[in-house]
């Protein structure tokens, strides 16, 4: 059964400066692998990201959370400074 992917708001500022390539890659990757099976394809985070969850992609992240049926993409963004930017929003 397929999850329903849910966006906040600041995803959509958060790719905004992407290439076109690498925001075709994410949405290919969300659709192919993380709204099939979210807890296959993604990884727990841990400490102060607790109950969250990560999807690799490339050098990029994607941030979510599972909440019943719904897969919420809390934040997309390059590994070197996601987290980071991640905990300060």
């Amino acid at each position: 059964m397929l999850f329903e992917p849910k966006y906040h708001p600041a995803v959509a500022r958060d790719i905004a400066g992407f290439p076109q390539n690498i925001k075709d890659r994410i949405r290919k990757a969300i659709e192919d692998r993380l709204i099939p099976d979210p807890v296959r394809f993604g990884e727990p985070l841990r400490r102060s990201l607790s109950g969250l969850r990560k999807l690799r992609v490339g050098d990029y992240r994607v941030i979510y959370r599972i909440q019943g049926r719904a897969v919420v993409i809390l934040k997309i963004g390059h590994r070197k400074e996601v987290y980071n930017k991640f905990a300060r929003t």
